[in-house]
């Protein structure tokens, strides 16, 4: 099904998850100072939700840290004319690293980072495809 602006085709959760976790570079949209914000962030996937690393000390931390917070990653060619993307809405809640079991995660985080957890509790994806005017 082509989206509603005729970007790309929907994906379903399960597709936007396996995307998600071909990936390790995302983007976390959250409020600082009551403007929106925009971070890159290294994550994984952990039992359907994306965690990542970040400094306890950092205006990520304050202001994604048991908040509702969007979450993008993507993989599109230079021309946009292929590739995917995918974005999820969840409230963003710290984890230790214990409960994380054993992952392979490009997050670990030295001393002074803290992991944060977003749930995918509403998680939509697209199928970029180029299609010829």
């Amino acid at each position: 099904m082509v989206d509603d602006v005729g970007f790309g085709l929907l994906l379903d959760r399960q597709q936007c998850l396996a995307l998600l976790r071909s990936a390790t570079l995302g983007r976390v949209i959250f409020t600082h100072r009551a403007m929106p914000a925009v971070r890159p962030v290294r994550f994984a996937v952990v039992d359907d939700a994306v965690v990542f690393a970040v400094p306890a000390d950092s205006p990520l931390y304050a202001g994604a840290r048991d908040a509702v917070v969007a979450f993008e990653a993507d993989e599109l060619a230079a021309d946009f004319g292929a590739g995917w993307y995918v974005s999820l809405l969840g409230r963003a809640t710290e984890s230790a690293a214990a409960d994380l079991g054993e992952i392979t995660c490009p997050c670990r985080p030295p001393a002074g980072r803290r992991y944060l957890r977003i749930p995918a509790e509403n998680i939509t994806g697209h199928r970029v495809t180029c299609h010829a005017e």
